[in-house]
């Protein structure tokens, strides 16, 4: 992959009102006109530059979305309130009653929910299957399927999907593929892999510091104009409007993005690594051992790695719980949803993040009970927090005790 995302968003510069080296913050709900005219003109989508009304759109939301497109190498990009705002308005967009949605089997529970159960409401059907398996993929299309929609790197399981090659798939039935790309920016550059619509959780990994919650929907300008149209764009209608404080803080941020995706891919590979020459049941793409390994790796940018997430089966949900309990005692991260913070968070996704799915599915698709989901933090001495945790798992029996280690 050449295309540097880092450097183009580097590369944006605004000037604040009064010359600040950040833009200005865009503090109003409402703007003011000299005319009435251009006020109505607004309203048309006819004008440029002018700003209306916040939920509609405000210059801190824009700088916001025009580094998104950047990240993703997009024409465009809209920001909302959440992920979850993100990708209800793609489907609402993309979908109408009666239509058919094929769908990763593995994927944020919250989505999982919505398409399993809230969009029935519609007649609006999906399709659960293995994204790793084209033929099944195919297979499932129909002549009323209106997309394709997928994790780049699926929640919790860290399925890898092929996306040239599922993009190919979309393009031949004329229908667009949808990538969540939330576990793997700057890793995985979705759009530039033949994604139509790429979505984030600005929440995790791209904001960095856990203390809001957005989303992203990266797209041509067309689609992400469609999405503000005021009189069928979901998202103007559904109103999941980003606080432009917020975007502010977002679009700051992103600044060091590159700097810390390296070292959240560092860290996770070293303690990947490390698990699996223990004998744990580690699941992380940059192992050989994981099944889309070569994928991951002749679709990703080297230089930040495989990611900051990893899963450990430890066996059982009560040996689960007391490991991430005790780690938490010890100071090695936080027993807590998300990802993408400077600590670990660690959680049992089968009773956390992918609880809406019922327990007979987890099964089959191999989420077990002691699955543990990991997020690993910005630590800068890895060896040292790879010790601690094995302390832990040795306590618990989970590892046998090797006192020769240091």
């Amino acid at each position: 992959m050449d295309y540097k995302a880092s450097e183009h968003i580097q590369d944006l510069q605004y000037f604040g009102e009064f010359g600040g080296v950040n833009p200005s913050i865009s503090d109003s709900s409402t703007y003011t006109f000299l005319s009435a005219k251009t006020m109505f003109d607004t309203f048309e989508g006819n004008t440029e530059g002018c700003y209306l009304y916040s939920r509609h759109s405000s210059p801190s939301n824009l700088y916001l979305g025009e580094a998104m497109a950047q990240l993703e190498g997009t024409e465009s990009a809209n920001v909302f309130a959440s992920g979850m705002g993100a990708i209800t308005s793609v489907i609402f967009q993309l979908c109408d009653t009666d239509d058919h949605i094929v769908c990763s089997r593995t994927i944020y529970g919250g989505t999982y929910a919505f398409l399993k159960n809230f969009v029935k409401k519609f007649n609006i059907s999906t399709s659960f299957i293995d994204i790793t398996d084209l033929n099944v993929v195919e297979k499932s299309i129909t002549s009323k399927t209106k997309m394709i929609y997928c994790e780049a790197i699926s929640n919790p399981l860290l399925e890898v999907a092929d996306i040239q090659a599922l993009s190919k798939l979309a393009k031949k039935h004329e229908i667009p593929l949808v990538v969540d790309n939330t576990f793997s920016p700057l890793s995985i550059n979705a759009a530039r892999l033949g994604a139509d619509v790429v979505v984030h959780s600005l929440t995790k990994f791209i904001n960095g510091s856990s203390d809001c919650v957005a989303g992203a929907v990266c797209a041509s300008s067309e689609f992400c104009l469609s999405l503000k149209d005021v009189n069928d764009g979901a998202g103007m209608l559904l109103g999941s409007t980003l606080d432009s404080l917020r975007a502010a803080s977002i679009l700051k941020n992103m600044r060091t993005l590159h700097i810390r995706i390296k070292k959240h891919s560092e860290n996770a590979y070293y303690l990947a690594q490390q698990f699996e020459k223990d004998g744990l049941k580690v699941v992380y793409p940059g192992l050989k051992s994981h099944p889309g390994h070569q994928t991951m790796k002749s679709q990703m940018n080297p230089e930040y790695g495989f990611g900051g997430l990893l899963t450990l089966d430890v066996g059982s949900l009560d040996r689960a719980n007391t490991l991430m309990e005790m780690m938490q005692k010890e100071k090695l991260g936080y027993l807590a949803v998300s990802l993408g913070f400077y600590k670990t968070l660690f959680s049992a996704s089968g009773t956390s993040t992918s609880s809406e799915i019922p327990l007979e599915e987890q099964k089959e698709l191999g989420l077990t009970e002691g699955l543990i989901r990991f997020s690993i933090g910005l630590d800068n001495n890895i060896h040292k927090t790879y010790l601690a945790m094995r302390r832990c798992m040795e306590a618990l029996g989970i590892l046998a005790n090797n006192p020769t280690l240091t």
